[in-house]
């Protein structure tokens, strides 16, 4: 039997530069099978790969929720082996979403729970619409967020602030999530995914050697000391300042003209 397609990809902007990646499996509120998240994790491998690509938005096609996390009613029914053999295609889905070399942005309106939310945190930015709720519930099931959650939200917030989401497995509405720094934005109900791709489309305006070059240092920078960040930082400088896209950069400034960045 043919697997439903879960995830639709759609391009946008001038030079379609900016993929948008939409969850489409309303009968389920995009909860994560299997099948989805070999979807995912095949979509974003092949993306990672596509040097046209200069952001990612993430967003749902089903009205009431942004992913509401793991399929539980499939879990409930694999044996041990099964499961640890989904874990790997999970973690690939996860992975490759925080593997992106571009920004990605998630477009969060209604439930982003569990797994959903996790899917939201491997991405650089967060847009919320007013009646999202966002929360970690994995423990009131007997498991932890496996799909990044205690590393990801911890690094995004803080242990103290992280702890209580985790630890009380509550949801908590938009403005509550933007002021702990779980989201960054909120906006208008229904209208997140419309801010995530302007977003994303004024970072693609931007230079890709540049804007991957940030991004690569801002990873790999988070998680050392100041030093080893800073000589991160210094050879992304380099691999910038000696591009093609510096000296265009530079010619667009001194002529007053929009930069047409080469092809990478």
């Amino acid at each position: 039997m043919t697997t439903p397609v879960m995830l639709r990809e759609t391009r946008h902007g001038e030079g379609d530069h900016v993929v948008e990646l939409v969850l489409d499996r309303p009968e389920a509120l995009n909860a994560i099978s299997t099948a989805f998240a070999e979807q995912i994790a095949s979509a974003t491998r092949r993306l990672a790969d596509d040097r046209s690509v200069r952001a990612v938005v993430l967003s749902s096609a089903v009205e009431r929720a942004f992913c509401v996390g793991a399929d539980l009613k499939e879990r409930n029914g694999l044996s041990d082996a099964e499961l640890m053999a989904q874990r790997v295609i999970t973690r690939g889905a996860y992975g490759g979403v925080l593997a992106l070399p571009v920004p990605a942005l998630a477009a969060i309106e209604g439930f982003a729970l569990g797994g959903g939310l996790e899917l939201a945190l491997a991405c650089d930015l967060i847009v919320a619409g007013q009646g999202a709720q966002v929360g970690l519930p994995e423990v009131s099931v007997g498991v932890i967020p496996g799909g990044g959650g205690t590393q990801l939200l911890t690094r995004r917030v803080g242990w103290s602030r992280a702890a209580s989401l985790i630890f009380t497995a509550r949801r908590v509405p938009a403005q509550e999530a933007a002021a702990l720094g779980v989201v960054d934005e909120v906006v208008a109900a229904g209208s997140a995914r419309d801010r995530a791709l302007e977003l994303a489309t004024l970072i693609a305006g931007h230079s890709p050697v540049g804007i991957r070059s940030a991004k690569r240092a801002m990873r790999l920078g988070a998680d050392v000391d100041l030093a080893t960040g800073l000589e991160v930082e210094d050879a992304a400088w380099r691999t910038t300042a000696f591009s093609a896209d510096r000296q265009e950069g530079v010619s667009a400034f001194a002529e007053r003209r929009r930069p047409r960045w080469p092809d990478v």
